[in-house]
């Protein structure tokens, strides 16, 4: 009975260490357009991030980055507006910075829970 206890106060420590921890946000990019696009993601801490050549119609792999207010800016190839988008980045969380199809071009911020 002891062994069985300690058993389930083990399991229960595990599972509370795993689904408490906290992971760092992650941003990726999709482009919806035809033509190439470069992103610059600027951050809080003063830390630039930029996802270049990004083909039309792709989505870039996640990459991490810190907790706080971001600005993304896209410029696209060929064309003159470079739309941006300000956002807060939180933990446990995806970021899908997406250049719209629209004209002209805009940016969406698509999050979920990792």
């Amino acid at each position: 009975m002891k062994k069985l206890f300690a058993l389930i106060l083990l399991v229960a420590f595990v599972f509370m260490n795993v689904a408490c921890s906290d992971e760092p946000p992650s941003i990726r990019v999709k482009n919806e357009r035809t033509n190439k696009a470069n992103v610059q993601i600027k951050q809080t801490n003063g830390n630039t991030i930029n996802i270049n050549d990004v083909a039309g119609g792709a989505t870039t792999p996640y990459r991490e980055i810190v907790e706080g207010a971001t600005i993304a800016t896209a410029v696209i190839q060929n064309e003159q507006d470079a739309p941006s988008a300000s956002f807060t980045t939180y933990l446990n969380k995806n970021y899908t910075v997406v250049i719209t199809s629209s004209n002209p071009a805009t940016l969406r911020i698509d999050s979920s829970d990792k």
